[in-house]
């Protein structure tokens, strides 16, 4: 893992969208080698506090540290995205898809099929993929980033079983491996992880 964060702190954060307040004076630090399930009811803030996390999105008070680094632009740098668009471009195959992704962040997409589960969709073009193996392609996508935190978006849904298993065994490893996730799920992820619950 090129970069590294060796924790992140967010103190006494306000969320507001559309003129209404989600949170407020929220606080947390999640410390490297940990998984944060990010758990609320639809509207209470997950996305937008990931996005906050992300520098997509400005919080209107407090602030968010990724060890020393504060600044939004430079916060991105040490995140990999999983949101609710798949980005598998439609007429390419799924190994093309991750050949793309792989030469983007100086990877390897080879031992990701085998990982995720895609090995004999390889040649598959995005086109004729289920919700699941789109999401699937996805997590590959975020595994190729190599980047030290995961900021996850529902990561579970429209998956299977086994696909919820490689999913929760995906962050596993990341954390395992001096990594940091912060997964919104509605879902439990069946890893051992910290919980913080937006109401």
């Amino acid at each position: 893992m090129p970069l590294a964060v060796p924790y992140i702190d967010i103190s006494d954060l306000t969320g507001i969208r559309g003129g209404r307040v989600l949170f407020r004076g929220l606080s947390f630090r999640v410390e490297t080698g940990r998984a944060l399930s990010l758990e609320g009811a639809n509207g209470s803030g997950k996305t937008s506090l990931l996005r906050m996390l992300a520098g997509f999105l400005a919080p209107a008070e407090g602030a968010i540290r990724f060890g020393d680094v504060a600044d939004g632009e430079e916060r991105g740098k040490f995140v990999g995205w999983l949101g609710h668009h798949d980005a598998v471009k439609a007429q390419m195959s799924v190994r093309e898809n991750l050949d793309f992704f792989a030469q983007l962040y100086a990877s390897e997409a080879g031992d990701t099929l085998d990982a995720l589960g895609l090995a004999r969709l390889a040649e598959l073009p995005g086109q004729y993929l289920s919700a699941g193996q789109k999401k699937r392609v996805a997590l590959a996508r975020l595994k190729l980033t190599k980047r030290p935190l995961w900021l996850m978006d529902e990561p579970l849904a429209s998956l299977d079983a086994a696909g919820k298993k490689i999913a929760a065994d995906l962050v596993a490893a990341h954390c395992a491996g001096g990594g940091i996730a912060v997964v919104a799920t509605h879902e439990p992820l069946g890893i051992d992880c910290d919980r913080l619950v937006l109401a």
